[in-house]
């Protein structure tokens, strides 16, 4: 394998702009708290793609017609600032342009991708505009798309303002790409491009904020973990592992997916050998659309996720089962019904709060997940097929602690990408618990 030569670089701009939609977007509390971190980084690789000039024409015009459902990825942010450190921020709607890099890789192949244990470093040079923070989007731009040819295949890496937009929003947005490259005229989901103010919030929200104190307290970190492992579970083992953890626990609530992160907490957790008397936690990203009452539309076009924190002893975690961590996981987040999380949005415009990854995450006791296996990811197809896997770039999700869900080519299962130290990696595949449900 060698580095990635860039052989373009594009600004794609909405094909037409649809004056129905809104020239300015304010932001909610859902979307501000992400203006420190870096942006979101995933992307699709592609077996057996024939590569001509007409395919990159192609992506660039479908591309293009794609951002005039979804205006908001051609806009930019503003930061406004009213007195001191007081600002508020929106997104303008203006079609600057997205960010369109056509690279080759000519050394590499879908298998030096797929078949080490660890995914290579090459990878993270198939995304653009990397160690992005999100503010900085008044002048980067909100969405960057690289298409990068190897030798028998094509990477479509997507790099995203994270205050624009949240996984399930992101995904929206390749579908909906997807659909209009293989010929569509119209897409089968519209956005919904208004934000959630509840009665009462004014907006837009004004919050302290400046990029100098951003820049001192959060520097752009040095890559953590410069290792990063996918692991496969097949519908069959979840299964399997939801039912123990639900015997275990005496309960019928626990989920595959809670199931299945304890499963890999507990992992790390005995790998590390943290000692029994500390405190171990797990943040999780989770998702709020469907709490409200009445629901957020279908289509909602934003963030709509919050953080919340599982906590226990190692001890408890490691001697308690599979049940006890998963019954706490469970009940964690349960509490966060429609009501709170409304009580939560009020509370954050009372006293905002940028959203700060734990100091020392991984080298701490921390893992964080975000992503979910109910987006539609493998089934993009841009005309040449389904995507063959879905990796993630070099940004926060990347960080040491950072535990990415997805679905799996088979129907049910699921792959989880683990960036942790190589030691802790290399332990947690001799650790038997954990890789009697893993599948080769």
């Amino acid at each position: 394998m060698e580095n990635v030569r860039v052989i373009s670089t594009t600004t794609i701009k909405a094909t037409v702009p649809n004056n129905a939609n809104p020239h300015k977007l304010d932001l909610t509390p859902w979307d501000l708290q992400f203006l420190p971190t870096e942006t979101i980084q995933k992307g699709l690789l592609f077996r057996n793609v024939k590569h001509t000039p007409f395919q990159i024409h192609h992506l660039q015009h479908s591309l293009s017609s794609t951002l005039a459902f979804f205006p908001l990825l051609a806009g930019r942010l503003a930061i406004l600032r009213h007195h001191h450190t007081i600002v508020s921020s929106h997104i303008v709607c203006n079609n600057a342009g997205a960010l369109f890099v056509h690279a080759a890789a000519p050394n590499t192949t879908v298998a030096h991708i797929l078949q080490p244990k660890y995914v290579p470093l090459i990878v993270s040079s198939f995304f653009s505009i990397n160690g992005v923070k999100n503010y900085e989007g008044t002048s980067q731009p909100l969405l960057a798309v690289q298409v990068t040819e190897l030798v028998d295949g094509v990477f479509i890496a997507l790099t995203v303002n994270h205050v624009v937009a949240d996984g399930k929003s992101l995904w929206h947005f390749v579908n909906s790409w997807a659909e209009i490259s293989r010929g569509s005229l119209q897409i089968s989901k519209l956005p919904s491009l208004y934000r959630y103010f509840p009665d009462g919030i004014d907006h837009p929200i004004h919050f302290p904020f400046t990029e100098e104190e951003e820049n001192q307290h959060s520097p752009n970190p040095k890559p953590l973990a410069p290792h990063e492992r996918v692991f496969h579970f097949t519908k069959e083992k979840i299964a399997e592992l939801k039912s123990k953890a639900n015997a275990e626990a005496n309960s019928d609530r626990i989920s595959s997916l809670q199931a299945l992160l304890t499963l890999v907490w507990r992992s790390v957790t005995r790998c590390k050998r943290v000692e029994p008397q500390e405190n171990v936690h797990y943040v999780l990203f989770i998702g709020v659309w469907s709490r409200m009452d009445p629901p957020l539309a279908e289509g909602y076009f934003g963030n709509s996720v919050i953080a919340t924190v599982v906590s226990m002893k190692a001890g408890k975690l490691l001697e308690g089962g599979l049940g006890k961590g998963a019954l706490e996981m469970n009940k964690v987040i349960s509490l966060h019904s429609g009501e709170k999380v409304k009580k939560h949005y009020e509370c954050w415009v009372r006293r905002p709060r940028l959203l700060t990854l734990p100091s020392g995450v991984g080298g701490s006791n921390y893992l964080i997940t975000s992503s979910s296996p109910r987006f539609k990811i493998l089934d993009n197809d841009f005309g040449w097929g389904k995507a063959e896997a879905v990796r993630i770039g070099g940004g926060q999700h990347k960080r040491n602690g950072m535990i990415t869900v997805f679905g799996g080519a088979e129907e049910g299962s699921i792959d989880i990408a683990a960036s942790l130290p190589y030691l802790i990696l290399e332990a947690m595949g001799n650790d038997a618990e954990f890789m009697d449900v893993v599948s080769n």
